[in-house]
């Protein structure tokens, strides 16, 4: 008798579950990549309402809490809620100038936390809209994005390895020279490293970069004895919240531009993991990211929206799983429990971030144009609506403040670089591919997928990238 052989069903790279040693060193590598910027954005508003320091304290460590939990329900997902790819979540950048109109002139943290539940609910509801969108994100519209995304966040990497924005050093030789250290060691370990070690080199590359910076004087960790254990973050500590009518609207416009950059590195992280985001997935990711805005505004933190920073690292290490990433919010929801764990992460140096994030960012940059490599720009507008939105995308980053005399509302969309950027070449597709008398944009010439071979080393080699 002759035996039946059944299929193997083989596991996709975004399911599969590494060991618990790599899992847990490639979750530390994304929450390092993320930390200081998941934490700037209660700084920020923290600091310009002139909160005391148990205050500010509170305030990061519910942010991290959430941005773990937010992130665990990304990747992993309940129901119709996560995108289930890898994607590490944070406050988001562009609730930050609203958020501190409105609690330094329009209510105080009471009323941003009013209008950041009804933006969360907002987003929930047009979830389903957005995912009906995504036929007007072709490879030309969606590689653009990915180039902004990364050009866009290169002068953070650049602030950092100076030193970090405001620093009394900042520019100083030393921190350029610890963050171009930093960098070398990355390059090094990536290239030369075995397989494992060569995956973690942003981990090598920051652990032995604060290393070397305790010596040479540039960090301590003597705030590490003076936090607390355990920290637990209660719904509504600062009181119930208010709902002012000016600030829901002005948190409003943050929600649609939230989830127009949500919807580019959601885009960006499905190309890199080869398991593109159809309409479907991109709602029930948004909705998510609803989710997360209505528990962040219960339980005393932000808007959350995908980190475009790990975008990168997934890029650059081509560690794919959804699962490295849940650990990460794991290890997020542990910073968020116990202050003395986020002591030690807070004490890297900014230089030391520097130095990995010109590695990642510029990964996401690369990782832009090899989708518009398969673009076709012959006898048609294509080329003009790459060179507009990018030209769009990158002015407020290059001229910050340029938008100053217009609006708030205006200021908000226009203000991210990533919003702008994407507003504009949906956009200027639409205007030169989709109405009459236009053409419509070729797909990408080839359908072999973004990353091939062995989890797409060969196409990360011969790009240069390495991984957000």
């Amino acid at each position: 008798m002759t035996s039946v052989r059944h299929p193997v069903s083989v596991r996709h790279p975004v399911d599969e579950v590494p060991p618990p040693g790599r899992l847990a060193a490639f979750g530390l590598q994304h929450v390092l990549a993320m930390y200081a910027g998941a934490v700037a954005v209660p700084l920020i508003v923290g600091g310009a309402m002139k909160l005391s320091p148990a205050d500010l304290a509170y305030l990061i460590n519910a942010d991290l809490l959430l941005c773990g939990i937010a992130t665990v329900l990304q990747c992993v997902g309940l129901w119709r809620f996560g995108v289930r790819l890898p994607i590490m979540q944070g406050c988001t950048f562009a609730a930050v100038t609203p958020m501190v109109l409105i609690g330094t002139q329009g209510g105080g943290l009471r009323a941003i936390y009013g209008s950041v539940i009804v933006a969360g609910v907002a987003m929930i509801v047009l979830a389903p809209v957005f995912g009906r969108l995504l036929r007007f994100f072709p490879p030309l519209v969606t590689g653009t994005v990915i180039l902004i995304i990364g050009l866009s966040l290169l002068p953070v990497a650049g602030n950092w390895a100076a030193g970090g924005q405001g620093a009394p050093d900042f520019g100083a030789p030393k921190n350029l020279g610890l963050a171009a250290g930093v960098l070398v060691l990355v390059l090094a370990v990536q290239r030369f490293g075995p397989g494992f070690l060569g995956r973690v080199a942003v981990l090598v590359g920051i652990v032995a970069g604060t290393a070397a910076a305790i010596p040479l004087g540039f960090t301590d960790f003597s705030g590490v004895g003076d936090a607390d254990w355990v920290g637990v973050s209660t719904p509504f500590h600062f009181g119930t919240p208010t709902f002012e009518t000016p600030a829901v609207v002005s948190m409003l416009v943050v929600a649609l531009v939230t989830m127009t950059e949500t919807t580019g590195d959601f885009i960006a992280v499905g190309e890199l993991t080869e398991r593109p985001v159809d309409g479907r997935r991109l709602a029930d990711g948004l909705r998510a990211d609803g989710a997360a805005t209505v528990l962040g505004g219960v339980f005393n933190t932000f808007p959350y929206t995908a980190f475009a920073q790990n975008v990168g690292l997934v890029g650059m290490t081509r560690v794919r799983s959804r699962w490295v990433v849940a650990a990460a919010g794991g290890l997020l929801v542990l910073l968020g429990l116990g202050p003395k764990l986020g002591a030690v992460v807070a004490a890297i140096p900014a230089p030391v971030l520097g130095g990995a994030g010109l590695v990642m960012f510029g990964t996401v940059a690369a990782s832009g144009l090899r989708t518009l490599a398969g673009v076709d720009f012959r006898d048609n507008h294509n080329l003009t609506v790459v060179a507009v939105s990018v030209a769009v995308g990158l002015l407020p980053v290059g001229v910050p403040g340029i938008y100053k005399e217009f609006p708030d509302w205006f200021q908000t969309v226009m203000d991210s670089g990533i919003s702008a950027g994407c507003v504009t070449a949906i956009a200027l597709n639409l205007l030169f591919n989709h109405l009459p008398g236009g053409r419509t944009s070729a797909p990408v010439a080839a359908e072999a997928p973004l990353l091939e071979g062995r989890g797409g080393e060969d196409a990360v080699e011969q790009s240069g990238e390495q991984r957000v």
